[in-house]
């Protein structure tokens, strides 16, 4: 496989850059990868099928060219890690999607001495796949992508496969559950027996990449929660000991619930304005509704129309549908438009009469 990675450093913009040859049946795929350093980098195609060696050479020289005449430069220090060889290909893996605890049901789960506590990161959700010498990063919708080369080095250290559920952040991942390690898949079982699982696995090996989230267990569940909230954490997630790892999101409820201490959702991007501003609409039922507009930090890439982005907010108009004190947070491939709703949002509560 043929790869390069470029980076582009100027004022506040921290950008990589990665393209690929890869060998597929009897031709070569052109993947590429991008984003800003340390994060978990989008990924793509320029072959929508395999072509000879030729073509796809021409094209991944082309598109070389094209990112170093933008300012990008080769450098032992860019981020890396190779883009997946097939990141449109879904991997036939799902992760668990958690619903959110609303604030008046929070004393039944807090101080219910079944339910174990583990802090909620503020990254992106990412699992990962150990398969002999093969390495996988797959996002929440279950597509391949690119894993930052310090994380993957700390997986290779590992002799056995397996697959963990986790957040990374930067060049560090956040292990929360354990899937699957060697022969043995745990995810029919309760989250005590896989986390318990994990730890010990976490145990045995040198991963300074590679971080366990804690649990807090029910004799100091309110005491964390408290302190998690004070120190500005994303927010909690609350699982039950015998709960089995089920992919997607459950109708309702469930035994594994998530609460933020700060309100955040998912928005598509319908406009750009002045000023580095952008235009935010969600759906509810058929109907589109404006959802006010965000500030694009000079750090970011302002986002194209189409794209779901993140925002952190302090609540929303119930009249107009506008978030209030919108901070931008990046942009979300990993999140279909179709999950960008209106239900997501928290309202301003009636001022009493």
């Amino acid at each position: 496989m043929e790869s390069i990675t470029l980076y582009f450093r100027e004022g506040p913009s921290d950008k990589v850059y990665q393209a690929s040859i890869c060998p597929k049946d009897d031709g070569h795929m052109v993947h590429f990868a991008y984003g800003r350093r340390g994060s978990t980098l989008s990924t793509g195609s320029k072959t929508q099928i395999p072509v000879a060696y030729p073509i796809a050479k021409d094209i991944y020289d082309k598109l070389v060219r094209e990112k170093m005449a933008k300012g990008y430069k080769p450098g032992a220090d860019a981020a890396s890690g190779t883009p997946p060889e097939s990141p449109n290909k879904h991997t036939g893996i799902s992760c668990q999607l958690l619903n959110p605890l609303h604030e008046q049901q929070l004393d039944q789960v807090l101080l219910n001495p079944d339910y174990w506590m583990q802090e909620k990161l503020d990254g992106r959700r990412m699992l990962i796949k150990k398969d002999g010498n093969q390495i996988c990063g797959i996002n929440r919708l279950g597509f391949p992508v690119s894993v930052p080369d310090p994380i993957a080095r700390d997986v290779a250290k590992y002799p056995r496969d397996f697959l963990l559920d986790g957040e990374a952040v930067g060049d560090t991942f956040h292990a929360f559950d354990l899937l699957t390690i060697g022969p043995e898949d745990p995810r029919p079982l309760g989250f005590s027996v896989r986390y318990l699982r994990m730890r010990d696995m976490l145990g045995s090996f040198d991963h300074p990449h590679i971080h366990l989230v804690a649990v807090v267990f029910p004799c100091e569940t309110t005491e964390r929660f408290q302190q998690f909230k004070q120190e500005g954490k994303e927010g909690v997630v609350f699982k039950h000991k015998d709960a089995p790892y089920t992919p997607g999101r459950p109708n309702s409820g469930g035994s594994q619930l998530k609460f933020k201490f700060h309100e955040t959702a998912s928005f598509i991007v319908t406009k750009v304005n002045e000023k580095r501003s952008v235009s935010l609409i969600l759906f509810e039922g058929e109907k589109v509704r404006p959802a006010g507009n965000v500030t694009i930090p000079l750090n970011h890439d302002i986002p194209a129309p189409g794209t779901v982005v993140e925002c952190r907010y302090l609540y929303a108009f119930k009249e107009s549908g506008s978030i209030y004190q919108p901070v931008y947070l990046g942009s979300r491939p990993d999140i279909r438009a179709a999950e960008c709703i209106t239900c997501q949002l928290k309202y301003k509560a009636d001022a009493e009469t």
